[in-house]
């Protein structure tokens, strides 16, 4: 049996747990830990939380990585099961999701940890998220609404007219140097405090894909804690690299959560036109895989 005094010893003494969740993304895993290893201490743990596990892959990876904790899982249960489950045997005061297509350009852990420690409401800092290409990804956000369907980060509207006033209101902190505070900020590089993610549950894993992140930060301002983006630390975002696996279920992964942030969230008056959203958002997703077929077929 452990000891109660030997756990609670070591929890004070690991500050950040690193928490990645794997679904067949082993090359960029590997990057990603290789980018981490010279901001690990020994107050630093990295924990990956591997989905639909490939025995050899997993296997190596752990061969190559011993400091890093492998938790291998048969079944995919989603992004938000991966991350408690990790949290529920991580240590540290502060959690940092990273996506394992993220590659860590500076001090992220203890940077964000640092700022943290001087800001007692703020549950959630998001770093600066960069495209391969070195542009900025929009991973600070308002909390969604009827502009977001058509506004949002991956929009037709935003992609030919970025500076539009909806997209604008749907993506913000783009430009920032200085922490702000936003509504939420992407699962891909998120800090969080412990004491707050415990306090509301850790993450909803009816969620399967996708917006779990705006979720948890939502129930975290409803608790009283606060969300912030701080640009200054930040990786750089391989996008979509295990949700490439598997396209046209992301896609269907990300729609059906849309709906049920929709239906969490919305108002009692809201809610009548439920059945309304659900046409708009599956037609939409008609068109997503409409254009995803097209794309394979059209280049054969």
């Amino acid at each position: 049996m452990v000891d109660p005094r030997e756990l609670a010893s070591a929890r004070r003494s690991i500050l950040v747990s690193i928490l990645i969740v794997n679904y067949r993304a082993y090359d960029e895993l590997a990057s990603c830990l290789d980018s981490l290893y010279r901001f690990l201490g020994d107050d630093v743990e990295v924990i990956t939380v591997d989905h639909a596990c490939d025995p050899a892959a997993a296997a190596e990876i752990a061969r190559r990585f011993p400091w890093m904790q492998l938790v291998r899982v048969d079944a995919n249960p989603g992004f938000a099961s991966g991350v408690n489950r990790a949290a529920r045997v991580a240590r540290g005061r502060w959690l940092l999701l990273l996506n394992p297509d993220a590659i860590v350009d500076s001090d992220v852990p203890h940077t964000l940890a640092s700022w943290l420690e001087q800001h007692d409401r703020v549950a959630v800092v998001g770093g600066l998220v960069r495209q391969a290409d070195g542009s900025t990804q929009a991973s600070a956000r308002r909390f969604p609404d009827v502009t977001t369907g058509f506004a949002g980060r991956t929009s037709w509207l935003t992609e030919v007219w970025p500076a539009n006033p909806w997209t604008r209101r749907n993506l913000v902190a783009r430009d920032e140097r200085d922490p702000v505070e936003v509504d939420w900020v992407s699962g891909a590089c998120m800090m969080i405090r412990r004491e707050a993610f415990d306090e509301v549950g850790g993450m909803d894993e009816g969620f399967f894909l996708y917006w779990e992140d705006a979720d948890l930060c939502f129930r975290l301002r409803q608790a009283g804690w606060s969300t912030f983006y701080n640009p200054m630390a930040g990786i750089t975002h391989l996008t979509g690299r295990s949700s490439a696996q598997a396209k046209k279920q992301s896609l269907i992964a990300f729609h059906r959560s849309a709906f049920r942030y929709f239906y969490k969230h919305g108002s009692a008056s809201s809610r009548v036109l439920a059945p309304l959203v659900f046409l708009a958002l599956y037609a939409r997703l008609a068109v997503k895989l409409a254009t995803l077929e097209f794309g394979r077929t059209g280049t054969r």
